[in-house]
């Protein structure tokens, strides 16, 4: 991964999507196509139209799963103007043959307590590794630092989570100390080499973070 620095400041908001079907059912979608808002989600995804309509955001860049772009529908509706592009490298991880099961199955899996302790150490099982998924992300992201302008990024819990935790300089095991909920926002801002983290995981109201789990967490509707 190649990091890019530059003399412009830039801000990098990091969106996750809002409460979907596969968090009302518990399940670890991954890629699986077909995953939608739940009806949560769409009334979260109405909401965000007001909260990021103060963030003067220029560009938009969105996992190519239908619940990334289904979360950000609404506001690019209300803002036409707004360039979006689907960006693969921040796509939600690949849980190979994982994917689509209910999270307390895979809970009583022996790579569980691998995940929970050292995810470095982890791939999926015809999956991806957390270390390949942070390099794509990193380079994504990388990508837009020192352009000078205000970027939203629509991604998923464990991605933004991986992201934030390697600007607050932790180690990838440690990710997973942090709590990402559906339709949070967190901020990044980028000088130069300097990188200042600005809030993690605002949402439109208090809820209970218990996001130590696979995929982030399903949050509190």
């Amino acid at each position: 991964m190649t990091l890019r620095s530059g003399s412009k400041s830039t801000t990098i908001f990091l969106l996750r999507h809002a409460h979907s079907e596969a968090n009302l059912r518990g399940t670890l979608s991954g890629r699986k196509a077909g995953v939608n808002l739940s009806d949560v989600g769409k009334k979260q995804a109405a909401e965000l139209i007001e909260r990021l309509g103060t963030l003067k955001i220029q560009e938009i860049h969105y996992s190519p799963l239908e619940r990334c772009f289904q979360t950000i529908e609404p506001f690019l509706r209300a803002n036409p103007k707004i360039p979006a592009v689907s960006e693969p490298a921040f796509v939600e991880m690949d849980y190979g043959k994982w994917s689509g099961l209910k999270l307390s199955l895979l809970s009583k899996k022996k790579l569980w307590s691998t995940i929970q302790q050292s995810p470095s150490r982890v791939r999926f099982p015809e999956g991806e590794s957390f270390t390949e998924m942070s390099a794509r992300v990193l380079e994504g992201l990388e990508k837009l630092r020192g352009d000078g302008k205000v970027h939203l990024v629509v991604s998923h819990g464990d991605v933004i989570r991986v992201a934030l935790n390697h600007y607050l300089g932790s180690q990838l095991d440690n990710f997973q100390r942090l709590s990402v909920d559906p339709a949070s926002i967190s901020a990044l801002s980028f000088h130069g080499d300097s990188v200042r983290i600005n809030f993690i995981n605002s949402t439109v109201s208090a809820s209970t973070h218990n996001n130590s789990t696979l995929g982030g967490g399903s949050g509190k509707p």
